[in-house]
């Protein structure tokens, strides 16, 4: 039967979203708050730590977005399964997510490590290249147990418990403050390491959350009707393949956006520590503030999948968008708050007045594309709760590498050899410019391409 607009159709969807979405939300909020912490903390620590941690994070957070991204097909697969009442498939889908998490996790650790050979290519002070490479070498030992813990996040969202992944990520989140206080300043007779500090404390968050969350997972009784450590299962390489052909999409779509912000902050650093300082407060900030549509998106990959899997396109339809409508409405207020606040939000990062100017006008720019960026997630997860992972992939890559990125250079640095270019290197502004560009660019074409999607499966239409 179609699913009509009616206002108490959009009340009960609203409510519903937001009860999938909030424990989701502190969970994201309490992750991302590790990264805010490990900024936050070398920046009062010095300029040149900061710097370190702010390059070394660059490369770390690629990665980690990216498996994020490969991991999050068990999302489709399980929502679909929940919505068809095939509740019997999922304890296998599962064991072979956590099969592909094993692999994914120790090739992102091989690339993580290979990855520094780029700031041979900087030009960094030699102790901010030591360091930023060591915090990389020691943090990626993070990334086998991180794959893992994605793979039982989107199995427990899917099927809509989504207390455990807020109490968890609260608790990795003490863990990682108190530890970084430990290791950063010295206290309680450890030896002060700086920003390595950071690499170590999130490195040991992530097995801790992996241990919280298998302890859950054994415990909870709602995972018993698809528990799914009852017996052992060695990989299957069809489902596993499966699962990469979903999955990989979703992971570059993922990459091309991360990367386009990390590549900025290698790009950045020839222009000094302020430059890079106050990008990485920017970008962390706005992170942060990302973590909202996000967790709307996720919800939205569920409650989609739900529909589709029980057969119900209409209603998928008016699902998708009124998440859309609510990440949309989310992002004009962060819009204005970051307007409001960019003084008093850089000033809580470093007390250095250089680095706190800079990065306001940084976020000034930031608070123009907050409802393109809302608009852009939100629409690419409600296209995968459809397991439709391509077009997103070749949007985001159109988006970010075919506008942002090469727009960012022109402007960011100018090159000589360039036709009308800046008189002088707009530096870290000129790439937030183009990142405006960039995220109106996808959040255009994702709504078109949600809009024929699931008019398209709503009239029993082929792709």
């Amino acid at each position: 039967m179609p699913h009509k607009f009616t206002l108490h159709n959009l009340r009960h969807e609203i409510a519903a979203l937001w009860a999938l979405s909030w424990p989701m939300l502190i969970g994201q909020l309490a992750t991302v708050g590790m990264g805010v912490a490990d900024v936050a903390m070398t920046g009062h620590a010095s300029a040149d730590e900061l710097a370190a941690v702010a390059l070394g994070t660059s490369i770390w957070s690629i990665i980690l977005v990216t498996v994020s991204g490969i991991m999050m097909a068990i999302n489709s697969i399980v929502a679909h399964d929940v919505g068809g009442g095939e509740l019997g498939k999922i304890p296998h889908a599962v064991r072979q997510s956590l099969w592909k998490a094993a692999g994914i996790g120790v090739l992102a650790m091989l690339l993580a490590n290979l990855a520094t050979l780029l700031f041979d290519h900087l030009q960094l002070t030699p102790y901010v290249h030591q360091q930023a490479a060591r915090f990389v070498h020691i943090i990626s030992f993070g990334l086998p147990p991180f794959a893992a813990y994605r793979a039982l996040y989107g199995y427990s969202t899917s099927i809509n418990q989504t207390k455990p992944v807020m109490v968890i990520a609260l608790l990795g989140l003490g863990f990682n403050v108190l530890s970084n206080w430990l290791l950063i300043f010295g206290n309680w007779g450890l030896p002060a390491v700086g920003g390595i500090g950071c690499a170590i404390s999130t490195a040991l968050c992530m097995w801790l959350m992996l241990f919280a969350m298998l302890a859950w997972i054994r415990l909870a009784p709602a995972y018993r009707p698809t528990y799914p450590f009852t017996h052992w299962e060695g990989p299957h390489w069809p489902e596993i393949r499966n699962m990469l052909k979903l999955g990989l999409p979703i992971g570059i779509t993922y990459f091309a956006e991360v990367s386009a912000f990390g590549s900025i902050s290698l790009l950045v650093a020839r222009f000094g520590a302020v430059q890079i300082s106050a990008h990485q407060i920017a970008l962390n900030f706005t992170s942060l503030v990302f973590m909202v549509p996000l967790s709307f998106g996720i919800a939205l990959i569920t409650r989609v999948g739900h529909a589709v899997g029980e057969g119900n396109p209409q209603r998928a339809r008016f699902v998708a968008w009124v998440g859309v409508a609510m990440s949309l409405a989310f992002g004009a207020l962060s819009a204005l708050f970051i307007v409001l606040a960019r003084h008093q939000i850089a000033a809580a990062y470093t007390s250095d007045l250089a680095v706190q100017a800079l990065c306001a006008s940084l976020l000034l720019l930031a608070a123009l594309f907050q409802l393109s960026d809302a608009t852009q997630v939100a629409t690419s997860c409600a296209i995968r709760g459809y397991k439709v992972t391509r077009q997103p992939m070749q949007i985001q890559l159109l988006a970010f590498w075919g506008f942002a990125l090469p727009l960012g250079c022109w402007l960011g640095l100018a090159p000589a050899w360039l036709p009308w270019r800046p008189a002088q290197p707009m530096a870290a502004q000129g790439f937030w410019i183009a990142l405006v560009i960039g995220l109106t660019v996808a959040a255009l074409l994702l709504s078109w391409a949600l809009h024929r999607l699931s008019l398209q499966r709503a009239q029993g239409q082929p792709d």
